[in-house]
């Protein structure tokens, strides 16, 4: 079943009209989903994550990771790689499937992990530019956790939470970057926590 029929069977589910899920999308016409749902259109990875909130489903589901992923070898399970982190400079959090890598059994049943590639310096020398961060999917996470977080929509930055008293700050590594407050922000949101580092040399 490919991302238009799920898109579909799930719109169903939910009882709505195409004109209804054009409309939460913020899309202008019920022809923009008739032609995804027909596989006319491709879907944008960005989209992808819209539709899966909109639908109250996992990107997992949509994007076939479950019947994707497959055992390689003993106890290893392969994930996507989504895109690129700007660690530094923000950038668009998912652009593509750039890569697979493989984690273990133990850590895929954490939850949803994925990999995502980091872009910048400002996570150096830990984490550089062009290295993998392993992320479980989560919407919190406690002080001092490594995150994947959203400010201001759809641009996304790898940064270490610190949460104060009246405050909360995102940190770099890389002491030539000012902390981001993020204290009462409403387009603040967490995509994720860092649960491992893949180095590329």
């Amino acid at each position: 079943m490919d991302i238009g029929e799920k898109i579909k069977k799930r719109r169903l589910e939910l009882g709505w009209s195409q004109q209804t899920l054009a409309d939460k999308m913020g899309y202008t016409s019920k022809s923009t989903i008739t032609r995804i749902e027909k596989g006319i259109n491709d879907v944008s990875q960005r989209n992808i994550a819209k539709f899966s909130e909109v639908l109250g489903v996992s990107i997992a589901y949509l994007m076939d990771w479950d019947e994707r992923s497959s055992l390689t070898k003993k106890n290893a399970v392969r994930v996507p790689v989504l895109g690129r982190v700007a660690a530094g400079i923000p950038i668009d959090a998912i652009e593509e499937i750039i890569d697979w890598e493989e984690i273990d059994e133990k850590m895929a049943s954490l939850g949803e992990i994925f990999g995502l590639r980091i872009a910048g310096d400002s996570m150096s020398p830990r984490i550089c530019n062009g290295d993998v961060v392993m992320v479980l999917k989560q919407n919190s996470a406690d002080s001092g956790d490594i995150i994947i977080a959203t400010i201001n929509g759809d641009d996304a930055v790898c940064k270490r939470l610190k949460k104060y008293a009246n405050a909360i700050l995102l940190y770099s590594n890389n002491p030539a970057y000012d902390p981001i407050d993020v204290t009462g922000r409403e387009d603040f949101h967490i995509y994720g926590k860092v649960i491992e580092l893949r180095g590329k040399f």
